[in-house]
């Protein structure tokens, strides 16, 4: 294996991590941003009222797009270990 390939096996990790994550991610930061404007216009400033709905709504998503992030785990996997497979 030279450096290309270690780049690019390096590249594709990344970019699955960041495909697999963004969902969650995204949803906390709308959940967080919501309750932020929530907690701004009626001046209740309760840590948990931050934590639970996003907490709660990042089990719904990864819930929901579970098929999602396992393809793209799996994908990354088979790419993997067809690289093995290959000898690289």
């Amino acid at each position: 294996m030279n450096e290309a390939d270690a780049l690019d096996l390096v590249q594709f990790a990344i970019w699955t991590v960041l495909t697999a994550s963004a969902p969650a991610v995204a949803a906390a930061m709308l959940v967080g941003v919501g309750i932020a404007l929530i907690q701004a216009l009626t001046q209740i400033q309760e840590i948990t009222l931050t934590f639970v709905p996003k907490i709660v709504a990042i089990f719904l998503v990864v819930a929901l797009t579970g098929p999602f992030i396992g393809a793209q785990i799996s994908s990354f996997t088979n790419v993997i270990f067809e690289r093995i497979e290959n000898g690289f």
